[in-house]
């Protein structure tokens, strides 16, 4: 006869997980623990790896208050966007410097080239074939610009004699005084080959008397890139009475 002992340890159905729950029940719990055991000596590991390299890190030791430098800003700022600036071409006949409102041409015709017109002024495409060569024939000795033409020059002329015209007679005897601004082209050598007016004084004979002196003065030539260059200068010839 079957006792109730025989019958809760049958090795058969539910009873055979009953009798072995207590040995499951041992093995997940040292199954957690092992898990949890290494969860905790992988995270000391890399705390002491981690300590290592950060005492190779040199240390930057602030003393005062100043050092900390100002807080960082509290205000958010808008994020920086990167805008594409069009490629524009310098303009190719050079870049004009600035003069004395004196030496102001009084000219009411003078045009003025825009961006565009400056992009288009470029040489001509000279191109030879075979059986040609391109052969440069230009005296560059005997060149003189225009006087509204540009000319490059990194030093300008400079006086080294000013001849001093002779006082109008009709204008000293009226009380006639001024000042004139001559514009000259001055060579290489030094030497004015052409003279005009570049700003009137308001009197012609001023004027003339300025002008007709100015091949007697010398100067120093322009200079561009080490070498004397022929280019236009601008100088004031004072009239009054006080000097004569």
């Amino acid at each position: 006869m079957a006792t109730a002992n025989n019958v809760l340890y049958s090795p058969y159905g539910a009873y055979e997980l009953k009798s072995r729950y207590q040995r499951n029940l041992t093995l997940s719990a040292i199954m957690v623990i092992g898990i949890v055991v290494l969860i905790l000596v992988g995270a000391w590991l890399v705390s002491v790896i981690t300590a290592e390299d950060m005492t190779n890190i040199p240390e930057v030791r602030i003393k005062t208050i100043a050092e900390l430098g100002p807080p960082p800003t509290l205000v958010k700022k808008p994020p920086q966007v990167q805008i594409q600036q069009t490629q524009v071409a310098a303009p190719k006949i050079g870049i004009p410097k600035p003069v004395a409102d004196e030496e102001v041409s009084d000219a009411e015709d003078v045009t003025i080239a825009s961006r565009d017109e400056l992009e288009q002024i470029q040489a001509p495409d000279i191109q030879a074939s075979d059986e040609q060569k391109i052969v440069v024939d230009i005296n560059e000795d005997e060149y003189l610009p225009a006087a509204d033409e540009f000319v490059a020059v990194e030093v300008y002329p400079e006086m080294i004699y000013q001849e001093r015209p002779e006082y109008p007679r009709l204008a000293k005897s009226a009380g006639l005084t001024g000042t004139v601004w001559v514009k000259v082209l001055v060579d290489k050598d030094g030497t004015v080959r052409q003279a005009m007016v570049g700003k009137s004084s308001g009197t012609q004979a001023l004027d003339e008397a300025a002008v007709a002196v100015a091949p007697k003065n010398k100067f120093k030539p322009g200079i561009q890139n080490g070498r004397p260059v022929a280019c236009w200068a601008t100088y004031r010839v004072d009239f009054n009475l006080e000097s004569q």
